[in-house]
């Protein structure tokens, strides 16, 4: 059964809500997308999503997709990794300063599916500090 990007996102945020409350998530595999709608409305009518859901509209990591520009906030592209394997991206809104508001933008309705490409990398880092003075060292 295929799921909206949105979909998804409402199923990481039923999953959270169900690590930090110990209920049960909703099983990926056998829900509908209309599972997943009534579910995520049920948790929203009892008010118990703003905590889950603004954790989850931080994303797993930044992409670095070009997104869209607000002259009132910062935004980032952000994405997650889905409970079937894709990856889904969206636009991660925040600053605005003392009065902003970004949690409120809408995001998840403009959520989109992505194609990713992983490779392992062998990185070296170095780190030198001076272990004599080379003024001292020429005398």
């Amino acid at each position: 059964m295929s799921k909206t990007p949105e979909q998804k996102i409402k199923w990481l945020i039923l999953e959270l809500d169900g690590k930090w409350t110990g209920t049960p998530a909703l099983d990926y595999d056998k829900a509908s997308g209309a599972d997943i709608e009534s579910a995520y409305e049920a948790l929203v009518e009892a008010d118990g999503h703003w905590d889950v859901r603004n954790e989850t509209r931080q994303g797993e990591v930044e992409t670095g997709i070009p997104c869209e520009y607000s002259r009132h906030y910062e935004a980032k592209s952000v994405a997650s990794r889905m409970p079937d394997g894709s990856w889904v991206g969206w636009t991660y809104w925040y600053g605005g300063g003392k009065h902003g508001e970004p949690e409120a933008v809408d995001w998840m309705e403009y959520a989109y599916d992505l194609s990713v490409t992983e490779e392992e990398k062998t990185i070296i880092s170095r780190t030198f500090n001076r272990t004599s003075n080379a003024l001292e060292s020429n005398k």
